[in-house]
């Protein structure tokens, strides 16, 4: 173990939960670890609220590009690799298919989750959070598997300035008609989370069907130096069709709205097990470097954990193969679990907190629109009718299409029938204390929410559905 390991730092502080606490900027755009480069994809376009609709009533065009990091996995044990880490299925994976990978401690709890590609024979891009490219490349490096493991990094860490590949997804009712027109005829037939290639306006791009704000849509992804041209020719051509180029600030918004929790606290700070990774971490890893908000406050990071059941991720499990955590999975099975829900704010309470601004009286902690998240991770509690806690609510957003302020909820499963009334925590706990001083000193308040389904619309649920339909079908 090195001097500036994440198990060294770990050592030194008397609680790691509260240095997360204090240890970043608070910003609504930190939702995925980091910022987005101002010099790449704005904060807004147009305006958020405008590119909030675009995903529901034109095209939306994000470029993700930049926010992810990419690790390519190559050589004959690969997909074994995967199989030994994943809590999925592999019996079906073949090239030109993808999945979302998630990857569990021994104790059952998840580190991380990402897509998956499976590029060709012995070759696999991972693609999201360094949660899970750093738990995979760890055990490359360190594992008895044949492999080479190739990092290229988010923007921000990457000293060459020059990704992978390009990365664009394009979606929304008109999206497939823009898409048509620019192939120069049909497109081929894409299942959910598989790949085809086709043309835009003559250069060869790589399709996937996937979807950010739970709408229907293709990513596409190509060679990084045909990204201008590529990007150009679908903002000309998108122009009658209504496409907005969609900014970071509506970016962030879309978790809430297609209803995926995309970074979980990652239980990799408390197993005995886990040691020698802590080792390799080193103190600069996301890992390390964690941002924590919210009302909820525990100095026990288990506390913060979740099974994949908590998030909805239980049809996940596949028992048909070895991989870290399936004894622990298979002794969870049958327990109760929480369950992934939207928490629909109160609309009086909402606005309350607005009111506070022109008050006498103490201040609520402001809400910045559309996220309001106060660190890279998020954690409000929940409580029931006798104030006991019963979940936690994450992702504080305001989605324009829905004309609501709503959390992305995992609270108990006997409280998780729509329509049931529950009470969120509103404010850092401590008031502020607890941040160092990049939150402002405030008063906690009570906010009514109500379940609801997730995803929250009509059109993200009937998308969602038709997609889980063909994963049963094809595998």
């Amino acid at each position: 173990m090195t001097d500036n390991s994440l198990q060294s730092l770990m050592e030194q502080e008397e609680s790691i939960v509260a240095r997360f606490y204090r240890s970043a900027p608070k910003t609504a755009l930190n939702i995925f670890g980091v910022m987005m480069p101002v010099d790449a994809v704005r904060a807004e376009f147009t305006t958020w609220r405008d590119e909030q609709l675009s995903w529901r009533n034109g095209i939306a065009l994000h470029d993700q590009s930049y926010h992810m990091h990419n690790l390519r996995v190559r050589g004959k044990d690969a997909l074994a690799l995967f199989s030994h880490l994943g809590i999925n299925s592999f019996a079906t994976f073949r090239p030109g298919a993808a999945k979302q990978f998630i990857a569990c401690s021994p104790e059952g709890y998840v580190i991380g989750d990402a897509i998956l590609y499976y590029l060709d024979e012995e070759d696999l891009l991972l693609v999201g959070n360094p949660a899970s490219t750093d738990w995979v490349q760890y055990h490359a490096e360190t594992g008895d598997f044949e492999v080479e493991a190739e990092l290229d990094p988010v923007w921000a860490l990457n000293k060459d300035k020059r990704r992978l590949v390009w990365r664009y997804q394009v979606e929304g009712p008109n999206a497939y008609e823009l898409l048509e027109e620019l192939n120069g005829g049909p497109l081929p037939e894409i299942k959910f989370f598989r790949s085809a290639t086709i043309s835009v306006d003559g250069h060869e791009v790589r399709a996937m069907r996937h979807s950010m704000g739970g709408v229907p849509g293709l990513e596409l992804s190509g060679s990084w130096d045909t990204r201008n041209q590529v990007k150009t020719a679908l903002v000309q051509a998108g122009k009658k069709h209504g496409l907005r180029q969609i900014g970071s600030l509506a970016y962030f918004s879309t978790v809430m709205e297609s209803g995926w929790w995309a970074v979980p606290f990652s239980a990799v700070y408390t197993s005995p097990a886990l040691a020698d990774y802590r080792a390799w971490l080193s103190d600069r890893s996301a890992s390390a470097r964690m941002s924590l908000g919210g009302s909820f406050f525990s100095d026990n990071p288990e506390d913060y954990y979740a099974t994949p059941w908590d998030l909805n991720y239980g049809h996940i499990i596949k028992f048909d193969h070895d991989f870290v955590g399936r004894e622990a999975l298979e002794k969870m099975a049958d327990q109760p679990h929480r369950k992934k829900v939207t928490l629909l704010w109160h609309p009086d309470d909402f606005t309350q907190v607005f009111q506070r601004l022109v008050g006498d009286g103490p201040s609520a902690l402001h809400i910045d629109l559309p996220v309001s998240a106060t660190g890279r991770l998020h954690y409000d509690k929940v409580l029931d009718d006798a104030g006991e806690l019963v979940g936690f609510g994450t992702y504080p957003a305001y989605s324009y299409n829905e004309r609501a302020m709503m959390s992305l909820g995992s609270i108990d499963e006997r409280l998780a029938e729509p329509g049931t009334e529950l009470t969120l925590i509103w404010g850092e706990d401590g008031g502020g204390s607890r941040s160092g001083g990049r939150v402002e000193p405030h008063e906690q308040v009570r906010i009514r929410v109500t379940v609801a389904p997730t995803p929250i619309g009509d059109v993200a649920r009937e998308y969602r559905a038709r997609s889980n339909a063909e994963l049963t079908v094809t595998g």
